[in-house]
């Protein structure tokens, strides 16, 4: 990929973030909200990965990971949390 292309990526993912961000602040249900967090975490992913492929550091695949397991598990006790189930159910 030649320079011009991260560059494209990574504002398409900032246009991606800004939307989340509106849908995150707009609602208009908690639900909606949740959904837009858990997005957020996969863009997040996408910039470790792209990061990773322009820098050639591994590292930043493992950061990915590592967030993409966080996310999941914040995605699963919030999930939890709206439908007024303890986490131990």
């Amino acid at each position: 990929m030649t320079e011009w292309m991260y560059l494209i990526s990574f504002l398409i993912l900032l246009a991606c973030v800004a939307m989340l961000l509106y849908r995150i602040g707009r609602g208009p249900t908690a639900p909606d909200r949740a959904m837009a967090i858990d997005i957020i975490g996969v863009v997040v992913v996408c910039f470790t990965a792209l990061m990773s492929l322009k820098t050639g550091k591994e590292y930043y695949l493992n950061i990915g990971i590592a967030w993409a397991m966080l996310s999941f598990i914040g995605s699963i006790a919030l999930a939890k949390h709206l439908e007024g189930k303890g986490f131990d159910e």
